[in-house]
């Protein structure tokens, strides 16, 4: 099954709120692995040491899969943070995100539906106003041609939105060339038109 694209979240971004005199930080963060979400956990957790929760969610993946999730209400009642958080972030269409919600806590209890609200609604105020970029699996060929084929193949690869990251002249012309993992199979057969089928094309590494 072919990986499709989605949008990610292109920069860390935050946003902050009041709700009855209890301070909300929401951070959001891009999350292509565990490691990076972890790490954001990590990192708000230092940054605001002595606050009163650190709670998060993240969802590792494209937006909606379950594979790898995580969330924690850091000592918020059960299911009143992280839940609700995780929730918001599996609706978003956004994959590959982590989210942090920190809190300070002002002195009046938000009760536990209070306290979805607020969690739940940090997370959709970030969202409102974050910058996405579209995640686009790739992959890297290395493609060996005559050098009849130079001129025609560098022509071809805006098309399959290809780009050619090395290259290197010897008794032929071998290229690396990097481009869409949707666009391969497509991109193998114009080249296999192009050369007549004397080209050899071997996928790299994928990305």
């Amino acid at each position: 099954m072919v990986e499709s694209r989605y949008l990610i979240p292109a920069a860390v971004h935050r946003v902050e709120e009041e709700i009855k005199r209890s301070r909300f930080i929401t951070t959001l963060a891009p999350a292509p692995t565990l490691k990076a979400a972890r790490a954001l956990i990590a990192d708000v957790c230092a940054e605001f040491p002595d606050a009163s929760h650190h709670c998060w969610a993240y969802v590792v993946g494209p937006p909606g899969s379950t594979g790898q999730i995580g969330m924690s209400d850091d000592g918020e009642p059960h299911g009143s943070a992280g839940r609700p958080m995780l929730n918001v972030l599996l609706h978003a269409g956004i994959g590959d995100i982590a989210a942090v919600v920190t809190r300070y806590f002002g002195g009046t209890l938000l009760g536990v539906g209070g306290l979805v609200r607020a969690y739940s609604g940090g997370v959709q105020l970030a969202l409102a106003t974050l910058p996405t970029v579209e995640h686009v699996p790739s992959v890297l060929l290395d493609v060996v041609v005559d050098y009849a084929a130079i001129t025609p193949l560098q022509r071809l690869t805006p098309e399959f939105e290809a780009v050619i990251v090395a290259q290197d002249f010897g008794l032929d012309a071998t290229y690396r060339i990097r481009l869409p993992l949707q666009q391969v199979d497509a991109f193998r057969a114009a080249i296999t038109n192009l050369t007549h089928g004397q080209a050899l094309v071997e996928i790299a590494a994928s990305e």
